[in-house]
């Protein structure tokens, strides 16, 4: 079906027989009510299933309205809210908002098996001494290979190229109840001048990677004790992690697959790479 124009608002069918609508004018609450409520009707009539209100941020006035019209919040980002609305007499199928955050961790070891670690000036580790791993959050639509080489920029100047994801964990209701997908990967420094992040690093340093996992802190602490054994396993040779490889999903998309290079065989990402 064609975008089918509302009074003030865009209408679109979504790929679930659903509709989408965009309020896109300014708008008094009582009209906006009226316009809802025909509309309402005329799609429960046409076996629609989810409604979608999309409300830009200068339309906020409409909130209540909406809410009161039966609409619960879906999810919010910085210029709209979206708001959903179940018609059926079924089971609500309408896909909740994404339910993870995705965090990065970089192991960056130098030819002298020394470790680029940091002391932040805040959170959790603000003050306490102890030597991390930069760490950062994935942006989004950025890469995961991407975030952590900016990260690290960013907190130290090091420049550094992507080897791989050497583990990862996943934990849950770490941030306003969403869980939280943590990659640690291994890079390989491309530049050695370090220049600290003045507002969260209070300090940086190239660390022999022995006396890094020799803190108490680390090993006192089961996760960062396994995670400071897997990277010294890689660094002696005894382990493989995941190599990113660019791929082209069937819409035309390019994104990347993470997988062992040992497992399938080197040749394989070499000819991948040919083709890049």
């Amino acid at each position: 079906m064609e975008a089918e124009k509302i009074e003030g608002m865009s209408v679109e069918e979504d790929k679930f027989g659903g509709v989408i609508l965009t309020v896109e004018n300014p708008m008094d609450s009582h009209s906006f009510a009226s316009e809802l409520e025909h509309s309402m009707s005329k799609w429960t009539q046409q076996g629609k299933k989810g409604i979608w209100i999309n409300l830009p941020l200068q339309h906020s006035n409409l909130v209540h309205s909406a809410v009161q019209a039966g609409f619960r919040y879906h999810h919010a980002e910085s210029d709209y809210l979206m708001l959903v609305y179940w018609i059926p007499d079924t089971p609500d199928s309408i896909p909740a908002n994404a339910s993870h955050r995705v965090g990065v961790g970089a192991f960056v070891v130098n030819n002298k098996r020394e470790v680029l670690v940091v002391q932040e000036t805040s959170g959790r580790f603000g003050g306490t001494g102890v030597w991390k791993m930069p760490t950062g959050a994935v942006n989004q639509g950025e890469d995961i290979c991407d975030a952590v080489i900016r990260e690290v920029k960013e907190e130290t100047g090091v420049d550094t190229k992507f080897v791989e994801v050497l583990a990862f964990r996943q934990s849950h209701k770490s941030f306003f109840q969403k869980s939280d997908l943590f990659f640690v990967c291994m890079l390989q420094p491309q530049s050695f001048d370090i220049q600290s992040q003045a507002s969260e690093i209070e300090a940086t340093k190239w660390m022999p990677v022995e006396d890094y996992a020799a803190q108490p802190f680390v090993q006192e602490n089961e996760l960062f004790d396994f995670i400071a054994k897997i990277c010294l396993s890689k660094l002696n040779g005894n382990y493989t992690g995941f190599s990113n490889v660019s791929t082209t999903t069937s819409s035309g998309k390019k994104t990347y697959l993470y997988l062992n290079s040992d497992a399938i065989g080197s040749h394989l990402l070499d000819s991948k790479h040919e083709q890049v």
